[in-house]
């Protein structure tokens, strides 16, 4: 690939490559947008085929993070980065801590946390070396585990698209078919299950499956029949590329809220849903507690002020689908939309501050 077009076309502002001999450490950090402030977005650790993949993953990934953190409300940027190599034996603490210098090398323009292939260790050992991280340990004033306020958010999000498509938010007696079990999707069944909503659960792992079963009465199907359960809301919370040219068909449900990442296997079939009249949550707007609730750790962790942040991933879909009426656009244009109106605000604001002759100090 021709690094600098790639850049240029989606305007990236910084592409940083870190080696370190000693501890094999071989990564990558992209910075895309830093107009709402400092880039934020976890780091991948993974055996890319090519070096060329390893570059474009970070690239796309820190896109999808501006219009997350945009979307989101949040005061950050886009940011990603990824560490070449097998995270089951590759490991070692001087190679985090290697990271840990480079990122803070960047003097706060990049904030990490985890993500596929990392851990909250590797987090602490980052922390040893820069205050630029999240996602650590409880004693170093992290927010814990992510997935029960992910969750939580999942379902706010998901009241907000019933909303849409019924009129009203109350999920009592809505039946929803939650594809993927894992931990995220297990609160969310906790609160629909409070709510008094009937699930229709299905997962590759046999004991996930159970274990929903047993606390929460769920009917389980096999994974293939997901699709064309009788429901009023399909929750996609396990691979990406679930809603395409083969499952839209089948589709029984009114509405489309899950936490999986990549949704839709392109934006035709965001376009297809809504000629359907499927009322689509965007991904990474309903999915965004957990990066909600680790940008709180910026500030000092407080889980209170983080959950109300939280609470406006109903707030926030609830825009999206205003601008998907407005414009007569999928859902998934109008979240773009959405972020996009929000950056470009900024932006302007701040070349009119220019314009009228106010200049920034520079630090000696």
């Amino acid at each position: 690939m021709e690094i600098f077009p790639y850049m240029e076309e989606s305007d990236y502002e910084q592409l940083v490559f870190c080696q370190d001999k000693n501890s094999g450490l071989k990564a990558i950090i992209a910075i895309h947008d830093t107009t709402l402030g400092p880039a934020l977005g976890g780091t991948r650790m993974w055996s890319y085929d090519s070096e060329a993949d390893a570059i474009e993953d970070a690239l796309r990934l820190a896109r999808g993070m501006t219009y997350k953190n945009a979307a989101a409300g949040l005061n950050l940027g886009g940011g990603k980065a990824v560490i070449i190599g097998d995270p089951k034996k590759d490991k070692n603490p001087e190679m985090f801590r290697a990271f840990g210098r480079y990122i803070q090398s960047l003097n706060g323009r990049y904030i990490t946390a985890e993500d596929v292939g990392t851990t909250v260790g590797d987090m602490d050992l980052i922390y040893m070396e820069t205050d630029f991280v999240t996602g650590t340990s409880a004693e170093f004033g992290s927010s814990g585990n992510p997935s029960p306020v992910t969750g939580y958010g999942l379902y706010k999000g998901m009241k907000a698209a019933a909303n849409e498509a019924f009129g009203s938010d109350s999920l009592e007696g809505k039946t929803v078919a939650v594809q993927g079990v894992g931990n995220v999707a297990y609160t969310l069944c906790e609160h629909l299950y409070a709510e008094g909503a009937n699930l229709i659960v299905t997962d590759i792992n046999k004991e996930a499956i159970k274990r929903a079963e047993d606390a929460f009465g769920a009917k389980a199907v096999a994974p293939d029949d997901i699709y064309s359960a009788e429901c009023d809301i399909f929750a996609p919370c396990a691979l990406g590329a679930a809603i395409n040219d083969e499952t839209i068909p089948q589709l029984k449900a009114k509405v489309i809220a899950g936490s999986a990442n990549n949704q839709l296997k392109s934006d035709k079939h965001g376009e297809l849903l809504h000629e359907k009249g499927i009322v689509y949550a965007p991904d990474y707007v309903i999915n965004s507690g957990g990066v909600i609730n680790v940008s709180d750790e910026l500030n000092g962790y407080n889980k209170d002020r983080a959950m109300k942040k939280v609470d406006t991933i109903y707030d926030n879909l609830s825009k999206v689908f205003a601008i998907s009426r407005r414009d007569n656009i999928p859902a998934n244009i109008a979240a773009d939309r959405m972020a996009e109106e929000r950056i470009q605000s900024l932006k302007a604001s701040r070349g009119q501050f220019l314009l009228n002759g106010h200049h920034t100090l520079s630090r000696r």
